[in-house]
């Protein structure tokens, strides 16, 4: 498990119950970097999520790893991008690829305590950072 990852993971650990994991949740998201405006595109739009939530991949460092964007107009859904974040970004598309999110789920205990409808679209979400992950593998192989 890399840093940012155990950091997160401790940081559940210590908080009390899931309502101040939920306040450090949307905290992260009110942290995240701004996307640029052209950003803001049906093409970079996720599907299957209930709010509005936008993608990109940006080349990170020495252009071998992704790094993510995104943004949300629900506060608990950018706090879930940054959660993702942590995951993927910085990560090179084989790593992307091959992250076991389900493992990751259960260790945070994410899934048991968000909705139903939020659970489709974090799915949503990993599913369009692996297919931008996907994409840049196919085109260095």
């Amino acid at each position: 498990m890399d840093a940012k990852l155990q950091q997160l993971k401790d940081t559940f650990e210590m908080l009390p119950d899931w309502e101040e994991r939920y306040r450090f949740i949307i905290d992260l998201g009110r942290k995240l970097e701004p996307l640029p405006e052209t950003a803001y595109r049906d093409e970079n739009k996720v599907r299957g999520c209930m709010s509005q939530v936008w993608l990109i991949a940006d080349e990170a460092g020495d252009g071998e790893q992704i790094r993510f964007l995104g943004d949300s107009d629900a506060h608990i859904v950018r706090g879930l991008i940054a959660v993702l974040l942590l995951i993927y970004s910085d990560k090179s598309p084989r790593e992307i690829v091959d992250t076991d999110i389900q493992a990751i789920f259960e260790e945070l205990a994410l899934e048991q305590h968000i909705t139903a409808n939020r659970r489709n679209g974090l799915h949503s979400m990993v599913e369009t950072i692996r297919q931008l992950g996907a994409q840049r593998l196919d085109a260095s192989a």
